[in-house]
């Protein structure tokens, strides 16, 4: 079985940063693409940042120059450190990994959220 968990999140200040970490575990071949998307309250489910197994990364406009994606390919973990951080980044935030496990197709695999609130 494969779970992705995520870490991190919670309340932080205009401009001010935090850290997300998001772990995929259990019978895992290979990891393609791991991302992070978002929700706002009444939003559609929005991509957030994305990085390829190979390194290659894609931002949302709105989050280009303030947050960074980064993975350990070994550890099958990705990181997004947010700085900067406005109000309108409020959501919950889903760690999203694409990946091939024993016996099954590639598979796109979803942690349960963590909430970040960005408010003074």
């Amino acid at each position: 079985q494969v779970q992705v968990v995520e870490s991190g999140g919670g309340l932080v200040q205009p401009g001010g940063s935090l850290r997300l970490s998001c772990a995929a575990s259990g019978s895992i071949i290979r990891v393609y693409v791991m991302g992070w998307y978002r929700q706002a309250p009444g939003k559609q489910r929005e991509l957030v940042a994305r990085i390829i197994d190979g390194g290659n990364t894609h931002y949302a406009d709105s989050v280009k120059g303030r947050f960074t994606i980064s993975r350990d390919n070994a550890k099958n973990t990705v990181n997004l450190q947010m700085n900067s951080l406005k109000p309108e980044d409020t959501a919950v935030y889903y760690c999203n990994a694409d990946i091939r496990a024993p016996s099954t197709p590639r598979y796109d695999y979803w942690g349960q959220g963590t909430q970040v609130t960005v408010s003074s």
